[in-house]
């Protein structure tokens, strides 16, 4: 208790260069945390979107994530549902999961005859029930920009466009999509005018369904044999992906009617299944017992099971990329901060030789005097921890409530700023004591040479 008071006195002693560098601490440890808060945000928000539609994991074919993109059909899941019976009932998994459900990736082109135009659209059939029970994952609180699939209650011919696809096929008036601009009539921009394989085979579906209204269109696939086949489908709604480049292909259904677009009476599969779990942290332990359940059980279908980082690439390069970013920030201001504090602490050393020298005189030994410095700056470091993590969350409330917003590259509508500073412990907490460490580093080498003067020097020290 002598040193701690000793060291407090020491520091209030020169109030202007110990509050130069309280600051100098203090702006550092805020731009630390509003940077981290920034950059939890942005990995958090990224990871709830993924795991919100496509699950902590997928079961696939050996070899689909790779080469399936331009067959996907080639690498279905037969008896799937056997599969997704056995993951739900395992002593093991249970426990963890959230969702376990289907899908069914398929190409194809989508035409409007009533305007003359197609595109070509990438297409996914769900479970549509439980495809919006998924989107309701929100592990970290995070402002969600989801939306559950407008498909409940439609018939199975119903499907979800994305505002890209909609604008291709002249689909916005009758779909009420606003900020959506489309010239009157077609025009090689709009894509290639609807063949004439597609118009004969739809000629053929639409004696088997009602007559044609402004939001129904054809869908042309290839069979799993090789055969196209075309399906008359109801646009329920278009909906803004976010990012432009999947917005204008974009296309959700019913997963009955993507297995009998490309199955027709065979018998019908999945691309993947989509397992969502309860917390992220317990993908090791899923996939283990996963990988356990595939040599006993489902050896014959040569399975595999890829986490949402490998699905996504895009994840795992942002966050590296926020986290080097992040490391070089904390590496500068780090180094700022120790020489600094180091600074400050060597000044007080010379000033404080004669007082050293008496403390000496009188007894206190070097180990005493070494304290004595480290005391200090470990106070500064609590100091100065304490006033930057406030002012850190007083700017981060600010900035959290004042509405700002970007655009981030390659999307098509703005996210929020918002900075997570309370809600990242580990941010917090590692910020803190990181600043603490550079502060007792920064104080280690002016507390041992001041511990280690000669009693003679000290005293004789003008």
């Amino acid at each position: 208790m002598n040193t701690l008071s000793l060291a407090l006195r020491n520091l209030l002693r020169n109030r202007r260069r110990s509050l130069t560098t309280l600051l100098a601490m203090s702006i550092g440890l805020v731009a630390i945390l509003v940077f981290g808060g920034y950059k939890s945000n942005v990995i958090y928000g990224i990871e709830t979107g993924v795991v919100q539609h496509s699950g902590h994991l997928q079961i696939q074919h050996k070899g689909y994530f790779s080469e399936g993109g331009d067959n996907p059909t080639a690498y279905g899941i037969a008896g799937y549902q056997h599969l997704i019976d056995v993951i739900k009932k395992d002593p093991v998994l249970a426990p963890m999961l959230t969702v376990v459900t289907p899908s069914l990736s398929l190409g194809g082109l989508a035409g409007n005859f009533a305007a003359g135009v197609s595109r070509s659209v990438m297409a996914q059939g769900v479970v549509v029930d439980e495809h919006n029970h998924m989107l309701e994952w929100n592990d970290y609180g995070m402002k969600s920009y989801s939306h559950p699939l407008p498909l409940v209650g439609s018939g199975t011919d119903g499907v979800v466009i994305g505002t890209g696809v909609a604008r291709k096929l002249k689909l916005c008036d009758a779909l009420h999509v606003s900020n959506c601009f489309q010239s009157s009539t077609a025009s090689a921009s709009d894509g290639p005018q609807t063949p004439d394989d597609i118009t004969a085979l739809s000629a053929l579906e639409k004696t088997n369904t009602p007559p044609q209204d402004q939001t129904r269109i054809e869908m042309l696939a290839s069979t799993v044999h090789g055969a196209p086949n075309v399906a008359s489908l109801q646009v329920v709604a278009a909906n803004n992906l976010g990012i432009k480049a999947i917005d204008d292909v974009y296309m959700a259904m019913h997963l009955v009617q993507a297995q009998k677009l490309i199955y027709g009476g065979s018998e019908p599969k999945v691309t993947a299944i989509r397992v969502q779990l309860q917390h992220t942290s317990q993908i090791p332990a899923a996939k283990k017992r996963l990988a356990q359940l595939f040599e006993d059980e489902f050896m014959v279908q040569s399975l595999e099971v890829l986490d949402f980082r490998t699905l996504n690439p895009l994840y795992g390069q942002t966050a590296q990329f926020m986290g080097s970013m992040f490391g070089f920030i904390a590496i500068l201001i780090a180094v700022i901060v120790l020489f600094m504090i180091g600074n400050t602490m060597s000044t007080a050393v010379v000033e404080r030789t004669v007082e050293i020298g008496t403390l000496r005189a009188i007894g206190l030994r070097r180990s005493g005097i070494r304290n004595l410095f480290l005391c200090e700056g470990v106070l500064l470091g609590l100091i100065g921890s304490a006033l930057g993590v406030l002012c850190a969350l007083f700017i981060a409330s600010l900035i959290n409530n004042s509405g700002l917003s970007f655009t981030p590259p390659g999307y098509s509508y703005a996210y929020l700023i918002l900075v997570r500073i309370w809600e990242d412990t580990n941010l917090l907490f590692g910020s803190v004591l990181g600043l603490i460490v550079v502060t007792v580093l920064s104080a280690w080498w002016p507390a041992r040479r001041a511990s280690n003067l000669m009693i003679v020097d000290a005293l004789r020290h003008v």
